[in-house]
């Protein structure tokens, strides 16, 4: 019997992508629920099935047209399939002629909780604000909170802007009543996503003052993300950051970060040359970020770093990458994730004529990951005989400040110990990222 049958209906949502995606998923779930929806442990068993996609690079496009196909398959029968998400939004029309499997094609700009057999949105887009939507309570002890939609940037390689459009910070009432609602839920631990973190509340202050700036200057009062963070600070024991642009990463943001007790700083870097990055449309050079990390260590010499890299951008020379390696070596990340171009319609990279062979590209991928897949362990390595205070995620996995869920390692715990509680523990072995705790 078909679920569609019971008096109680049911969705489920599948969710690919990053965490402000999933911070999206949990805002659909609230007002699914809040229309009398109950959560379905398996598509086979909702009336309402969920793909929220992702389409930041090819490889996630594939995926997540991957995974709308096999919902489709394995959906109860009459149950509605809703495509959502970046690919929805980016290519809406398109996505519908390739996807007859889907009932409705619809970006998050779009109320589509009433279903309708409409395939295909139409119109103009609507003022329905997922941002600000209410969300169901959460299982874990920590939560992503997103706190802006869209970016100012235009980094040559990134297609976000022309799909989710320019930045729209939250208000800081909403965010903060939020994080109450979270904190009251058994929330510890914060984690604040938005596509560019660091320059939350400047458009609302352009809007505000007729100011046409996008950093953050450097008198301590023009960069509205130091106040929220204390402010949150304030709301549970953990605030994280993620996706720090690193110009703007101030002084002031530095000392509001270091004040929190995470000293956790999540540096989008991309690469390390000016001139390479001048190509990719972004600030900075090796010299710059060596400097701002080696001003965070002497604040505080146990602060953990996290990066991303582009591997093969068009113009990428050798030397470009042999001194991207170099910078590895010199920085002694803890943690850094690599990535391959990917070129995307409607960028300036897209178009470019100075392309790498994408072999050439994975062979220098390779290098890097393998260089510094050697730091991590040997930083990892170096934690054992410490004394760590780990919050527990669930039996047997934790996590210390120099973790952020979902992403890096994890602290391996008894799992005698309580999901929620926080442990001062000490970590005992290392196993590559993952260390053991006792």
């Amino acid at each position: 019997m078909s679920s569609c049958q019971e008096t109680t209906l049911r969705y489920y949502i599948e969710t690919l992508g990053c965490p402000k995606n999933q911070v999206d998923s949990d805002k659909l779930a609230g007002l699914l629920e809040g229309q009398g929806y109950e959560l379905a442990s398996d598509p086979a068993r909702a009336d309402l099935v969920v793909a929220n996609t992702c389409a930041f690079i090819e490889a996630a496009r594939e995926e997540s047209v991957a995974t709308v196909l096999d919902l489709a398959q394995r959906r109860a029968p009459g149950a509605r399939l809703v495509v959502t998400g970046c690919m929805a939004e980016r290519y809406g029309d398109e996505l519908a002629d390739a996807l007859p499997e889907a009932d409705v094609v619809a970006g998050f700009g779009h109320e589509f909780a009433s279903i309708t057999p409409v395939r295909v949105r139409t119109g103009p887009r609507s003022d329905f604000d997922l941002l600000n939507l209410p969300r169901p309570k959460v299982a874990a002890p920590w939560a992503y909170l997103k706190i802006a939609e869209g970016c100012d940037r235009r980094c040559g390689f990134c297609a976000i802007p022309s799909f989710r459009g320019d930045q729209r910070s939250r208000a800081a009432d909403a965010v903060l009543e939020e994080a109450r609602g979270l904190a009251a839920s058994g929330v510890r631990e914060l984690v604040l996503v938005a596509q560019d973190l660091a320059s939350w509340g400047l458009d609302r202050r352009r809007r505000r003052d007729g100011l046409d700036v996008v950093e953050p200057l450097e008198d301590g009062t023009a960069q509205p993300l130091v106040q929220l963070v204390e402010q949150l600070a304030r709301e549970v024991d953990r605030v994280r950051l993620l996706y720090l642009y690193p110009s703007s990463l101030t002084p002031q943001l530095i000392d509001a970060i270091l004040a929190t007790g995470v000293t956790y700083f999540d540096l989008s870097l991309q690469h390390v040359t000016r001139a390479h990055l001048r190509r990719m449309r972004r600030w900075g050079d090796a010299a710059r970020f060596l400097e701002r990390i080696a001003r965070i260590r002497a604040l505080e010499p146990d602060a953990t770093f996290r990066s991303s890299f582009i591997l093969g951008y068009p113009g990428e020379t050798e030397d470009d990458h042999r001194q991207l390696l170099a910078f590895l070596e010199e920085a002694q990340l803890d943690w850094a994730g690599f990535f391959p171009f990917s070129p995307e319609e409607g960028t300036p990279a897209a178009t470019a004529h100075d392309t790498v062979d994408p072999e050439l590209a994975l062979d220098r991928l390779r290098e890097a990951s393998e260089l510094q897949d050697a730091i991590t362990a040997r930083r990892r390595d170096a934690l054992v005989g410490t004394v760590q205070r780990v919050l527990v995620d669930r039996p047997g996995v934790a996590r210390s400040v120099r973790e952020c869920p979902e992403i890096d390692g994890i602290v391996e715990v008894s799992r005698q110990w309580e999901a929620g509680s926080m442990v001062d523990a000490e970590i005992v072995a290392s196993h590559g990222v993952d260390v053991v705790a006792r």
